[in-house]
């Protein structure tokens, strides 16, 4: 890659609302509790995109170019916050035989805000378009569009027909082939055409403020789970695995976290999802320590079991290598992995794209923050999909479970209707 970048970030006061200077119908937008980063406007400077088939490692093609990008980069950040200077936003497919792309895009102006602090980045090609610092001013946040609602329905996995292949999956598990295998279904649909897909991501950032709202290149969603995140050497990650619905009322709610604290099933997915995480992490890291226990993480909607990991990275590899490292773990995928891929592939009627890969940014340095694409839907945004008329835009949501030798198909088909709950609220 021979762009070389220009970069300049600047501090500047908070902005209230980062989401109304995205642009409305190709936000591009990382979120949680109102910090994170958003891009203003939709040039692209710099946008690396490794289509299928083209190498067998996509997460590794990216990191290597987007090394190459940063060490040519200009940069001058002194603020020097999680999310300043030069940032890439990416989006990587589950699977690398998927027929969806892997993307990072560079957009030429970043606002951000941390902890109290805001700033500004711009991000270009050439010196001379930061020859004069941005006043605040120039900058104009665009009103949010009419509210709009979208259509969901069954995709090309049916209730019935999901219930078949947790049976088929059980079936493997029974014969030794496999431990745990995740397995999703899908819901397509349409939107408006012209629909301000700002609002989306605002509706899942507040409803869902644990989680990380995520817009990159149409993937729109709330991950709950940390896939990795690194900063000055440090690395954090937390898995998740082992679900259950929130009550209808404080008692309810209380047997419902007993219970899932307490069964063997959802402890014994969760154990799986943790052990792949460190034994992915061990090779790159020192001191590596995860809790003893999985805690209750609480949702709006459910409950997670969930097990923070922290370790200091020991081979000076950046956030992007690690998450090809730590792609795809139990928590998505299954143990072990290459049984439970090939489970998927032969049980899933479509193809997962963007959904349970990364999602997240990385900057300059290799820091970033990574999440597991969940709790999301891919908009075709710019392309037309059967189904889709000119005046819609396509759109697929996805939602899956882990199943295990104790598994249920009617149990694990009403765990995808609570994980669907989230983008169907948003949706309506």
């Amino acid at each position: 890659m021979s762009i070389r970048l220009v970069v300049q970030t600047r501090e500047i006061d908070p902005v209230e609302d980062l989401l109304a200077y995205a642009h409305p119908s190709t936000p591009l937008a990382w979120l949680r509790r109102g910090d994170g980063i958003v891009a203003v406007g939709d040039e692209m400077p710099a946008f690396i995109r490794v289509p299928a088939g083209t190498a067998p490692m996509r997460s590794r093609l990216i990191a290597d170019s987007w090394r190459e990008l940063a060490a040519a980069a200009q940069v001058d950040d002194p603020v020097g916050l999680p999310g300043t200077g030069l940032v890439g936003f990416g989006a990587l497919t589950f699977d690398e035989d998927s027929a969806a792309d892997s993307v990072l895009i560079v957009p030429s102006i970043i606002l951000g805000k941390h902890r109290g602090r805001g700033w500004i980045t711009r991000i270009a090609t050439s010196g001379d378009d930061l020859a004069q610092d941005l006043p605040d001013a120039t900058l104009e946040s665009c009103a949010y569009g009419p509210h709009w609602a979208g259509t969901l329905g069954p995709g090309a996995q049916t209730p019935e027909g999901y219930q078949d292949s947790v049976r088929a999956a059980l079936g493997r598990i029974s014969a030794g082939e496999v431990s745990k295998v995740v397995l999703a279904r899908d819901l397509a649909g349409t939107i408006p055409a012209g629909s301000d897909l700002r609002r989306l991501v605002r509706a899942l950032s507040t409803g869902y403020p644990d989680t990380w709202a995520f817009a990159v290149d149409g993937l729109i969603g709330a991950s709950p789970e940390t896939l990795v995140t690194v900063q000055g050497g440090t690395m954090t990650a937390r898995v998740l695995a082992g679900t259950i619905g929130r009550g209808a009322d404080a008692d309810e709610d209380t047997a419902a976290s007993a219970h899932l604290a307490s069964s063997t099933k959802d402890l014994d997915e969760h154990e799986y999802a943790v052990q792949s995480v460190l034994t992915a992490l061990r090779p790159h890291t020192r001191a590596l320590a995860a809790s003893e226990q999985p805690f209750l993480l609480k949702l709006p909607n459910l409950f997670h079991l969930a097990t923070d990991v922290e370790g200091e990275l020991s081979d000076g590899g950046s956030s992007l290598d690690l998450i090809g490292t730590l792609h795809p773990t139990a928590a998505v995928a299954g143990t072990p992995t290459s049984a439970a891929i090939a489970a998927i592939r032969e049980l899933e009627p479509f193809d997962r794209g963007r959904y349970a890969g990364p999602v997240g940014w990385v900057d300059g340095n290799g820091n970033g923050e990574w999440a597991i694409a969940l709790r999301c839907a891919q908009f075709e945004v710019g392309t037309m999909r059967a189904g889709a008329g000119a005046d819609s835009i396509g759109v697929t949501a996805y939602a899956g479970a882990g199943i295990v030798a104790a598994s249920d198909p009617e149990t694990e088909l009403l765990e995808t209707r609570v994980k669907f709950r989230p983008l169907v609220d948003a949706l309506a």
